[in-house]
């Protein structure tokens, strides 16, 4: 222990001992100080108190260090050596001063100096502070330094002092190597069985780090089994069992990959929970969650996606181990231990597609948790039920959750209302949204944002309850609130209006007396947006306009300009208003603001202009029906500016055009640029997960143009502009000699094969590198090649293919390839060529060329509309090898829209889920598919239409599916 000579200075220096001496155990200083600030917090009269280690000087403290040589008086004053190591630890360590810093050569020979320090063995304190100095100066010397010490760890290990024994192990754990470990090994062993329960620990611990540091440790430890085993057994009570934890835990990552084994662990240590020979709550806890695992692994070995039925399966029927694992669960629901019974309740809610009698035990002991007294158990037990999908299972729970919707605790009240909501019958929920308001005045804005997620989620089971939903979201409008929480309110209105459009009037009007007095600007733009979207077609719009023009008069410049766009889309919608939107327009002419008044210029004269070539016509009384209803004429100029979306997103177009102009003579052409003319920008698809795995190499490839390194030879420059590039895709093995990859970079007439090859082999160099091809149809013909030069060891090149595609014709193509070279030995140190080369071949993982190869995952903005424009279209129904809606995008090669990539949460892909798919085809057109998948036990059902504007197209893309 440290001593200070000021009182007011004591506190201070408990601390730094305190800090210093678990550090040593925890390995986080940082973590610790800021532990100890909260266990030891300064007095008043402390905390401008003098550090008594803040004058210190480093060449006095390493003169003083000198002592550690002198083992005479290392014996007779160990008080002042203790001491010395404290003060040289704080200089290392202070982050208010980096010259007081140790170089290397001072760590080393204070590092040397402190193993003299071995000599004195009756001062515990000062052996700690070794052990401590050790762990902090090892990273700082060189590691043939280090290993002196060893011999005097060794030496501890077999001490009579439980706790030289137990620190000497944690300490050589950093300092030896596979090697060493071998010497040693014995002395482990032996301290696995110790009686004394901390050098068990320390021992298992250690091999645990070990077993985690190189393969080679591992195998040793491996053989370390039968101790570990005997420690399991064993056990030892003293730290609550840390011993039997500590064994199971190393038990488990040595068996980490032998599935049996862990079979054979779980039936010897198994038994009930919390009984047999393992009597460590904690062992108990990793022996459940290994059950799990396996039941989980043994429900997927046997295909079972689903449960077929709320009670109709039984997850016992899997297997033998299944239903042993599954009774070593349930036996934990009844332990005495609170932690043990929440633990198996918690790995059985975690099973997929559990039946309702499966669970109910689970759903009876959390029933009981949630009337607990602990707001903690009752947390755990709401957070449980929260990821529970069976609606029927947790109506068990339904009682207990209302009395949780009541809680004083924030989180467990939004946990349990948000839980309600999802699985609540109808009754539980016009209960809690009679309540709701209540709780969204006593929790923080992040649990207001859960709740507003659950209150959208809510209109999907009960659309009826829109009314009371729309209240409460415009009662939250008006009241204080942060940005995230007044936008999730926003943006929970809009799926309200499209999952239920009999909201749509009153959500809107809600909206428009929200931007009456709204602070931030951008959810009032955003507000305006969604009323000029959905506004003109309710059954009076004009309400609607009064609103808007008062943000032309009473905000700033960002929101005027916003509702002049807002206006013209009312005027473009709706012909009897566009007179009186005009006489509002005009008067913005003289804006003070740049962007509204060019805003109200161009939607001026375009609504003069409209309305000189398509005049309105007000309806005769018979006709007469509300005003406001009458759509725009097919080719009206203000519905094509204002309500017609671009074709692609304004990113997809800067970079479209940014691309277009780095194609060789694009600028120099005299032909207009339009959307057509535009290279394809492929999105990727953020909803559906690849089958294939992507490289991060690959990922590199993806983020530049693929096609700026063809633009750069002459040869291929020629060729004219590429339509598509597509990812870079393996031939060989990444392990193999010669790692090959290419890209199909397709033209309109032509299709480039770049093939990226990396050489491997250190004692070979390869040159005039060519990529030999031959098709098994006559869609192409090779017309040339671009060899490359000379590769060296861990240099990559690139070699091209030039093959020309006969006209109108897209049939699928398989090429067997070849990598011819010439292979030049040369010495791995100088580089020097070695005798004469000589001619090898490679063989190479055919590539195929398909229809998709063709086709741009290119995204449309309204694909409703584009559907209904597409007029040729193909139908088929196919049996398909494909498993999953990523596979039958992949087949396609086209993107996702709607957001129809991903499968609700409520629905499994056994149930039918219709696909929204779009692409540009090679010429700019247009092609959009829907497709319903059904997986089934003889195969997946496939149903497909796909549209374009040419039938041959739409007969083409069809041709891309892969049928059994």
């Amino acid at each position: 222990m440290l001593y200070a000579t000021r009182s007011s200075s004591t506190t201070a220096a408990k601390r730094t001992f305190l800090l210093s001496y678990y550090t040593y155990y925890y390995y986080s200083s940082s973590m610790m100080d800021q532990l100890l600030k909260e266990i030891i917090p300064p007095k008043e009269e402390e905390k401008n108190a003098t550090h008594p280690y803040e004058h210190l000087v480093k060449a006095k403290v390493l003169r003083d260090a000198r002592i550690f040589h002198d083992s005479i008086l290392v014996r007779e004053r160990p008080r002042e050596c203790r001491d010395i190591l404290c003060q040289i630890m704080y200089l290392q360590n202070d982050p208010t001063s980096t010259s007081s810093r140790l170089t290397k050569t001072e760590a080393t020979d204070l590092f040397f100096a402190s193993t003299k320090l071995f000599v004195c063995t009756d001062d515990a304190p000062l052996r700690r502070l070794v052990y401590l100095f050790i762990k902090e100066m090892r990273p700082l010397c060189d590691p043939s330094d280090v290993i002196i010490v060893t011999s005097c760890l060794t030496r501890d290990m077999t001490s009579s002092v439980g706790s030289y024994r137990a620190n000497s192990i944690r300490v050589l754990v950093g300092i030896i190597d596979s090697a060493m470990l071998g010497s040693i090994e014995r002395y482990i062993k032996q301290a696995i069985v110790d009686n004394d329960d901390a050098v068990r620990n320390a021992a298992l611990v250690a091999a645990s780090h070990l077993y985690s540091q190189s393969t080679d440790n591992a195998t040793i430890v491996r053989r370390w089994v039968g101790e570990v085993q005997e420690a399991l057994e064993a056990g030892g009570w003293i730290g609550g069992g840390m011993a039997q934890a500590n064994a199971a835990r190393l038990l488990l990552q040595m068996k980490g990959h032998d599935r049996l084994g862990m079979a054979k662990m779980l039936q010897k240590y198994g038994g009930r929970a919390g009984g047999g020979r393992i009597r460590s709550p904690m062992a108990v806890v990793m022996l459940m969650r290994l059950s799990s695992k396996l039941l989980i692994e043994e429900i997927r070995s046997v295909g079972r996606r689903d449960g077929g039925g709320d009670d109709a399966w039984d997850v016992r029927e899997v297997s033998s181990l299944g239903g042993l694992c599954f009774d070593y669960l349930e036996s934990g629901l009844s332990n005495s231990n609170g932690m043990l019974s929440y633990e198996a309740a918690r790995q059985i809610c975690s099973l997929p597609n559990l039946g309702t009698a499966n669970l109910s035990r689970a759903m009876e002991c959390l029933r009981g948790m949630l009337f607990s007294d602990k707001s903690i158990v009752r947390l755990a037990a709401v957070r449980t039920l929260s990821n529970v999908t069976r609606t029927r299972a947790l109506a068990l729970c339904n009682e207990g959750l209302e009395v949780c919707a009541g809680d004083d605790d924030a989180h467990v009240a939004t946990l349990a209302v948000t839980t309600l909501l999802r699985a609540g019958g109808e009754a539980t929920i016009d209960r809690i949204l009679g309540n709701i308001s209540s709780l969204f005045h006593r929790i923080s804005e992040e649990h207001k944002i859960a709740l507003l997620q659950s209150l959208g989620g809510l209109c999907l089971n009960y659309p009826n309850k829109h009314e009371a939903i729309v209240s409460i979201l415009s009662n939250l409008l008006h009241e204080d609130g942060g940005f995230d929480f007044k936008h999730s309110i926003v943006n929970c209105i809009v799926s309200l209006i499209g999952r239920v459009p009999e909201s749509t009037e009153r959500s809107l009007l809600h909206l428009c007396e929200f931007i009456e007095d709204c602070e931030y600007a951008m959810l009032s733009t955003k507000a305006m947006h969604i009323i000029a979207n959905y506004g003109p077609s309710t059954a009076n719009p004009s309400r609607y306009i009064r609103y808007i023009s008062n943000r032309l008069i009473l905000e700033n410049a960002t929101i005027r300009a916003a509702a002049v766009s807002a206006l013209a889309k009312f005027a473009a919608s709706c012909l009897s208003l566009r007179q009186s939107v005009l006489t509002l327009l005009k008067r913005c002419l003289n804006d003070e603001d740049d962007e509204t008044r060019d805003r109200a210029a161009v939607a001026v004269s375009v609504l003069k202009e409209a309305m000189t070539l398509n005049p309105y016509v007000p309806p005769s009384l018979e006709e007469y029906d509300a005003v406001g209803n009458e759509s725009p004429s097919e080719g009206d100029l203000a519905s094509m500016i204002y309500l017609r979306p671009l074709p692609m997103s304004f990113n997809s177009l800067e970079q479209s055009v940014v691309t277009y102009a780095s194609t060789p003579g694009a600028l120099e052409n005299a032909e207009p640029i339009t959307f057509s003319s535009l290279p394809c920008i492929e999105k990727m698809n953020e909803d559906v997960a690849p089958t294939t795995d992507i490289t991060f190499e690959q990922a590199n490839l993806d983020v530049k143009d693929p096609a700026a390194t063809l633009y750069a030879i002459p040869e291929l420059a020629d060729f004219g502009r590429v339509f598509r590039s597509s990812i870079a895709t393996s031939l060989t093995e990444e392990e193999t000699e010669y790692v090959v990859r290419y890209i199909k970079h397709i033209l309109d007439h032509h299709v480039i094969l770049e093939f990226i090859i990396r050489n491997t082999v250190e004692d070979i160099r390869i040159e005039n590198l060519t990529v030999e091809l031959e098709g098994d149809s006559n869609t192409f013909e090779i017309i040339g090649d671009v060899p490359a030069g000379k590769v060296e060891c861990g240099e990559t090149v690139s070699t091209f293919t030039v093959l020309k595609r006969r006209a109108d014709s897209f049939k699928p193509t398989c090429f067997t390839c070849q990598l011819n070279f010439t292979a030049v030995g040369v010495c791995p140190d100088s580089g020097e060529q070695l005798g004469e080369g000589y001619a090898e071949e490679y063989p190479l993982e055919p590539l195929t060329l398909t229809p998709s190869d063709f086709i741009g995952a290119t995204m449309v903005s309204d694909f409703r509309r584009a559907w209904n424009d597409a007029r040729n279209e193909a139908l088929g129904t196919f049996t398909v090898q494909a498993k999953s809606l990523g596979a039958v995008v992949e087949q396609l090669g086209m993107t996702p829209c709607d957001g129809t990539g991903r499968l609700p949460a409520d629905a499994s892909e056994s149930n039918l889920h219709t696909l929204h798919l779009s692409g540009m085809f090679l010429g700019g057109h247009l092609v959009l598919a829907r497709a319903q998948l059904m997986t089934r036990k003889d195969g997946s059902l496939l149903k497909i239409v796909i549209r374009s504007d040419k039938k041959e197209i739409s007969d083409t893309v069809m041709s891309c599916i892969h049928c059994e």
